[in-house]
């Protein structure tokens, strides 16, 4: 059974650091595509950073570009994203989420509501406040 387990979330005062994980397990796709999104309250869901397995190719929203690193363990199923220098507007709730490759990462990452992305895990809160 697919599942997807997020953690590394909590309170943060602006300009600090949090580093979320999401580790993989139950599947046995050769290629796959994680991806990290974030909803805030009475807001869509929108894509954060994207990773591939294989190649390990990237994309990034432009409001993180820059802070934000992902990063994945290929071989441990688990997938990082290194936030830095976060600001209240980064407070919400942060989903990981995989799905088999469809074509460019980048491409996967952008469709709206994730819905590139099958299976997702239960969230965790980040929150930005002095």
């Amino acid at each position: 059974q697919l599942q997807l387990v997020e953690s590394g979330g909590g309170l943060v005062q602006p300009g600090g650091s949090l580093r979320l994980s999401c580790a993989v397990s139950g599947f046995t796709l050769d290629y796959y595509a994680t991806g990290w999104f974030r909803q805030a309250p009475g807001k869509e869901r929108e894509e954060v950073s994207c990773i591939k397995s294989n190649d390990a190719s990237t994309y990034y929203a432009d409001s993180v570009k820059g802070r934000f690193t992902i990063s994945r363990d290929y071989a441990k199923k688990m997938v990082y994203l290194q936030m830095n220098s976060l600001q209240p507007e980064d407070t919400a709730v942060y989903f990981c989420a995989v799905g088999r490759v469809l074509g460019p990462v980048q491409a996967m990452c952008v469709l709206p509501n994730g819905r590139a992305f099958t299976s997702w895990g239960r969230g965790t809160q980040v929150t930005v406040s002095s």
